[in-house]
C-alpha cells in the first residue's frame, strides 16, 4: 500500500470494474475484490490486488467500497439486510455504487446508508470498457455535497470527468437521460446513411455534409455506423462492441421505467428500446450499439 494508500473494498469485478479497481491498486491504495467468478477474482490478484469471495468480510476493515453490480436487485441485495454491506462495514465508511441502475432502487440504498451512518454517492460510468482501462471515464455523481467531497479522490484515479448531478440517485437519472438520448440519436443517424444508399448518395459524402451542418451529433461524428468516416469507430472493426446492444437496451429499458413511475412522455426513447430489443433478439447480442444498422437496412 502507498504512503497515502487507503483500505478499499471493489465489488464486482467484471468488464468494467475489474479494470476501475486495478486503476485503485496502480494509485497506491490496498484494494480487496470481491466476485462470483474465480477467473475475475484471479485476473485481479495477478494486477497486483487482494481477493475475497464474501462481501462481508472484505468490508470489515476500509475506508471506501466501490461497487459495480448488473441490476437494482443485486445492489438491494449486496447493500441491505443482515449479511449486507452496510451491517458489517465500519460506521463512517464511504460507499460508492457505480452500477446503472432504476433510479428508485439508487435512492432507497442511498437512504439505508444514510441510516446506517454511512456516506453514500451513486456514481454510474460513461466512457466503455476502453475508458475503464484508461481511467478516462466520465462519472455522473448523485448524494449530498460532502459524500462527494470525500469520493472525488477515488473517482478522479478512475476517471477523467466528474460531475456531481445533484442529490441521492441523481447520477443515475443522468446516465439513463443521456444514454436514451444517445440510443435515439443513433438510430436516427443509421437510419440517415440507410436511405442515403437506397438513394444512391455516397455515404462518405453524406458525412462530410452532416457533419458540418444541422446534423452532427456524436453518433455521426465521434461513432459513425459506417465504416471509413470514423476510423475509431466499431464499425471499422466488425462491429465488436465499445458499447454493445445488449447493454444499451438495459439503460432504454431503465429510462422506460423511470419514464413510467414519473410520468414523462418519452415516445422515441421507447421506440428506441423496441428497436435494441428486436436487435439484440436477432443477431445484435454480441454486437456493438451502433450495429443496428443491420436491423434498420432489413426492415421493410
Amino acid at each position: 500500500m502507498g504512503e497515502n494508500g487507503l483500505r478499499v473494498a471493489f465489488i464486482g469485478l467484471g468488464n468494467m470494474g475489474g479494470p476501475m479497481a486495478v486503476n485503485l491498486v496502480k494509485a497506491g491504495h490496498d484494494v480487496v475484490g470481491v466476485d462470483l467468478s474465480e477467473d475475475a477474482r484471479e485476473a485481479f490478484r495477478a494486477a497486483g490486488g487482494r481477493v475475497s469471495t464474501s462481501a462481508a468480510e472484505a468490508v470489515r476493515d476500509v475506508q471506501a467500497v466501490v461497487t459495480m453490480l448488473p441490476a437494482g436487485k443485486h445492489v438491494r441485495s449486496v447493500y441491505t439486510g443482515e449479511n449486507g454491506i452496510l451491517a458489517h462495514a465500519p460506521k463512517g465508511t464511504l460507499f460508492i455504487d457505480s452500477s446503472t441502475i432504476d433510479v428508485d432502487s439508487s435512492r432507497d440504498v442511498a437512504k439505508a446508508a444514510a441510516e446506517a451512518g454511512m456516506d453514500m454517492v451513486d456514481a454510474p460510468v460513461s466512457g466503455g470498457i476502453v475508458g475503464a482501462a484508461n481511467g478516462t471515464l466520465t462519472f455522473m455523481v448523485g448524494g449530498p455535497d460532502s459524500a462527494f467531497e470525500r469520493a472525488k479522490p477515488f473517482l478522479e484515479i478512475m476517471g477523467a470527468s466528474i460531475v456531481h448531478a445533484g442529490d441521492a440517485g441523481a447520477g443515475q437519472a443522468a446516465k439513463i437521460c443521456n444514454n436514451m438520448l444517445l440510443g435515439i440519436s443513433m438510430i436516427g443517424t443509421c437510419e440517415a446513411f440507410v436511405l442515403a444508399e437506397k438513394l444512391g448518395l455516397d455515404p462518405q459524402k453524406l458525412y462530410d455534409i452532416s457533419s458540418k451542418s444541422s446534423g452532427q451529433c456524436w453518433s455521426l461524428t465521434s461513432y459513425c455506423p459506417i465504416p471509413g468516416p470514423v476510423p475509431t469507430s466499431p464499425a471499422n472493426n466488425d462491429y465488436k462492441p465499445g458499447f454493445a446492444a445488449p447493454m444499451m437496451l438495459k439503460d432504454l429499458l431503465l429510462a422506460k421505467e423511470a419514464a413510467d413511475s414519473s410520468g414523462a412522455n418519452t415516445p422515441m426513447g421507447e421506440e428506441a428500446a423496441r428497436l435494441y430489443e428486436e436487435f439484440s433478439r436477432n443477431g445484435g447480442e454480441n454486437a456493438d450499439f451502433s450495429g443496428i444498422i443491420h436491423l434498420l437496412r432489413k426492415t421493410r
